[in-house]
């Protein structure tokens, strides 16, 4: 695959708390996590935790949803036992959104509010759910995807990297096809940007103007939070 990471603090945001990785060594390993927690201990626990993923992917064989499953684990145990044993790191945590590129699937992981989304044949869809309150609500139809952008606890994720002591990614693969794009992206940019427009962007631009331009859109819609892009392409 071809990978156009973009990153930025925002416009309200004094630290950037997003980690994103692109690790093209043996099978392409793509990582985005946005931190959370009190100074500093949101950017540390999406460094710790894609430093983790890093390890222990970067130099795989055929991946599996397995060994992704137990990197995710294992991410967790390690954050989790540095905030219980930092006074000044308690209560931090992080999303995860990972995609592992192999012969012939992609295999997603993913915990918490940052997305994956998957553009082909002309359409874009979203292949993870968000672990929040607001998630949950519009699964269960008690709300609308309009009032979804703007509930006030849209941000009150239900899931997260780190902040128990075991955690419940979600898994699995799909067939890799040529031409797809993959967009990996925190709630920087969706919070900010309308599904809508994001798709017909990745339409109509090619891949390295279209990560560009959704990270200046949502800089232009206000900014509010740390805003991280992953624009995948997979070549024909």
């Amino acid at each position: 695959m071809r990978a156009y990471p973009v990153t930025h603090t925002g416009l309200v945001r004094n630290q950037n708390e997003d980690t994103i990785r692109v690790a093209n060594g043996d099978c392409g390993l793509y990582i985005l996590a946005d931190g959370m927690g009190g100074h500093l201990a949101g950017e540390v626990a999406s460094s710790m935790t894609a430093d983790e993923i890093e390890k222990r992917l970067s130099r795989c064989g055929e991946p599996s949803t397995e060994i992704l499953r137990e990197a995710i684990a294992q991410a967790n145990a390690i954050v989790y036992e540095k905030q219980l044993t930092e006074p000044e790191m308690r209560g931090m945590g992080t999303t995860l959104t990972v995609l592992w590129e192999g012969r012939e699937h992609v295999y997603i992981g993913h915990v918490g509010d940052s997305r994956a989304y998957l553009f082909r044949d002309g359409m874009m869809r979203q292949m993870t759910e968000d672990h929040s309150l607001v998630g949950e609500l519009l699964r269960a139809g008690a709300i609308t995807p309009e009032k979804a952008r703007t509930h006030p606890q849209r941000n009150m994720i239900t899931q997260a990297v780190g902040t128990d002591i075991s955690v419940h990614p979600d898994v699995f693969q799909i067939i890799k096809t040529p031409g797809d794009k993959w967009l990996l992206c925190s709630d920087g940019l969706t919070d900010m940007v309308e599904d809508q427009w994001i798709a017909q962007t990745i339409a109509q631009k090619d891949a390295s103007a279209a990560a560009q331009m959704l990270l200046d859109e949502a800089l232009k819609n206000g900014g509010k939070d740390n805003i991280s892009v992953i624009l995948l392409e997979v070549e024909a």
